[in-house]
């Protein structure tokens, strides 16, 4: 599992697939308006620092002003990224809540924003029409981390 400490606003995380054969990886980035978590696939080049064509899907975590405007908008936040043991699931949590999760292997994420949604391009690379938080998805993800305990 890795983590970051942080404060609304501002913070980086980038995860890996715990299995070393697979290309994953999870990104967290709060630019200071939004944070969003990306869904990447390492086997793609990285063109430039600003455009990363790696990103695979991506999710609204948050709208910073919105989060700043709660009760104790201003403390440290917690927030980690947990793999499942295959390394084709990732789920982010902020301060332990799941907020992402994302299934490698069906080419699906799931993010409690639901957002941003695209039309289907037929590509059929990544589903991308919506991100609708799935409780059952959720559930299969934490009952097969508990069996690997």
């Amino acid at each position: 599992m890795d983590s970051l400490t942080f404060r609304v606003g501002s913070g980086r995380l980038v995860s890996y697939s715990p299995t070393r054969s697979l290309p994953w990886r999870v990104v967290f980035e709060d630019e200071g308006v939004a944070a969003y978590c990306y869904a990447c696939d390492g086997r793609l080049a990285t063109v430039e620092d600003e455009f990363d064509i790696t990103v695979l899907d991506s999710m609204l975590v948050y709208n910073v002003a919105a989060m700043r405007r709660e009760p104790e908008g201003e403390r440290e936040r917690l927030l980690t990224v947990e793999w499942s043991r295959d390394g084709q699931h990732a789920a982010l949590r902020l301060d332990g809540v799941p907020q992402v999760l994302v299934d490698f292997e069906r080419r699906e994420s799931f993010c409690r924003s639901d957002f941003p949604n695209f039309m289907d391009d037929g590509s059929h690379r990544w589903r991308t029409t919506t991100h609708a938080w799935d409780d059952a998805a959720m559930t299969r993800f934490e009952e097969a981390a508990l069996a690997a305990q």
